[in-house]
């Protein structure tokens, strides 16, 4: 059984909403699709979007054709057996931001930038 986790990408403002939510059946954890979550979305300079909305439709685009077991949710949909809640949103300043919650220990783990979220996360390869 894999590790299943929900990425929603958020709108903020006077209230929050949620705009897309993204399903992972497996490699839901933070060193997994957590890291590839910021890996993609801190692109750089090569990473243009016009707001959330077309954020979300690029990460969509991105994990769908080489992975299996995503798919879309109802936004605000919960309890679909995810370990991990991922948030996406902007900042009051434009910055993009990650948000990542642990379901079962019910607490919030990080809240930062991709790359913090990177350097927190990835796991270092050894070389031989």
């Amino acid at each position: 059984m894999g590790t299943r986790s929900l990425t929603a990408f958020i709108i903020k403002g006077e209230e929050e909403k949620e705009i897309a939510t993204m399903y992972r059946q497996f490699d839901g954890y933070p060193e997994g699709h957590g890291v590839e979550l910021a890996e993609f979305i801190s692109g750089g300079e090569d990473r243009l979007y016009n707001g959330i909305g077309c954020l979300a439709a690029q990460v969509v685009a991105h994990f769908k054709p080489i992975k299996s077991g995503i798919y879309l949710e109802i936004p605000g949909d919960r309890g679909l057996g995810e370990e991990y809640l991922y948030k996406v949103y902007t900042n009051d300043n434009g910055q993009l931001m990650m948000l990542c919650y642990d379901v079962d220990e019910e607490k919030t783990i990080f809240i930062g930038t991709p790359e913090k979220f990177i350097a927190k996360y990835k796991k270092v390869e050894e070389t031989a």
